[in-house]
């Protein structure tokens, strides 16, 4: 998504993300959203061979985090995860999709661009679905409403 049409979701409050604080400093954050706020992974070439998620429920997406390098290591993105998936709750819920980084590409990620991890995904009960080419893996998890 360009600069402009990310700035308009933030203008409308239709863009999200859970911030991580220590005090009164941001040191982390995870962005997630609809699939309508975020639609680039629909383009996917391997994505578009997927079945797509049935039935009525919304579907979420995670789609990145940043921590402060001073923080890496302390857990600051399972902190922005969980406060992501707890935001997701209170809007209703839904299925909520992740695309973490298999471990054997990490080297080729950007410091400052990191999807996660498929086992920071499964300690938050996020199931496998499909690998999306050789760098990432689909994950899914319903999220039942509060």
């Amino acid at each position: 998504m360009n600069r402009k049409a990310k700035e308009t979701l933030v203008r409308q409050g239709r863009s999200h993300a859970a911030l991580v604080y220590d005090g009164r400093i941001p040191v982390g954050w995870c962005q997630y959203g609809s699939r309508e706020e975020l639609p680039r992974i629909d383009a996917g070439r391997n994505y578009k061979k997927l079945e797509p998620v049935s039935g009525n429920k919304k579907l979420w997406r995670i789609t990145c985090f940043f921590v402060d390098k001073e923080y890496r290591g302390q857990r600051v993105a399972r902190t922005a995860l969980r406060g992501a998936l707890e935001s997701i709750r209170k809007q209703g819920g839904g299925i909520v999709e992740a695309y973490p980084v298999v471990s054997k590409n990490l080297s080729k990620v950007a410091e400052w661009m990191w999807f996660g991890s498929p086992s920071m995904f499964r300690r938050e009960r996020f199931k496998p679905v499909a690998p999306l080419g050789t760098g990432y893996h689909l994950m899914r998890r319903t999220i039942l409403p509060s």
